[in-house]
């Protein structure tokens, strides 16, 4: 198992993989940024071991749809988990790993993968509440544009928290759908989702992520 040491770990102690580089010459566009657990995975308690790794329904079609049409896809993950010293970075990265395979035994892949561990309630250094890049900060979602050359203005998320949305909006993206997979079925967390729409910022809703795929613009040009 790896240690932190060769793990891709930023400065501020970000989880931060780019595991496909756009071309030198490719102009900014727009991408699909995704929360993982309850949205690209079958949500479960903390998840942190590969076994546990389930790919939800038309997930992976989704993401497909996405790298069809030359568009970045990224998941942005709170991972309160590893600041709370539940389970720690190898671990995650394991499990990631096995998301990654999974996806791509179904031709889907993808472009990065944010990862935040801070929380008021952690353990230090991971002790910080409001963290710029847990979201509903934007910090992931920006350090995603920078490496990538991502048009956040065209760009959606798609997640099950109200913080996704959040997020989403923060960044200055064009909108977001709230899906009901994950925590996106507990009764608060669809009105603290729609409460975020503006009129620059359109806050759809799914069952699902395979059911968002069709109100994302992008994916239907």
């Amino acid at each position: 198992m790896l240690d932190d040491s060769q793990l891709p770990l930023t400065d501020d102690g970000v989880w931060c993989q780019i595991l496909r580089r756009p071309r030198p010459s490719a102009r900014p566009a727009p991408a699909l940024f995704l929360d993982r657990d309850g949205v690209v995975i079958e949500e479960g308690h903390f998840v942190h071991d590969p076994a546990q790794v389930r790919l939800l329904p038309g997930s992976a079609e989704t993401i497909r749809a996405a790298n069809t049409r030359g568009h970045g896809v990224v998941i942005v993950t709170n991972q309160s988990g590893i600041g709370r010293g539940y389970f720690g970075w190898p671990e995650f990265a394991a499990t990631q790993t096995r998301v990654i395979e999974d996806l791509a035994g179904r031709g889907a892949y993808i472009d990065a993968v944010l990862a935040c561990p801070f929380h008021e309630g952690g353990c230090a250094p991971y002790d910080i509440a409001n963290h710029p890049y847990r979201k509903p900060n934007p910090g992931m979602l920006r350090l995603a544009a920078e490496r990538l050359r991502i048009d956040l203005a065209g760009s959606w998320i798609v997640g099950d928290h109200a913080t996704d949305i959040g997020a989403g909006r923060a960044a200055g993206l064009a909108g977001a759908v709230h899906v009901a997979t994950g925590h996106g079925s507990e009764p608060d967390q669809r009105p603290r989702a729609l409460a975020y729409a503006t009129e620059d910022f359109r806050v759809l809703v799914a069952a699902s992520l395979a059911e968002a795929a069709p109100l994302i613009p992008f994916l239907n040009s």
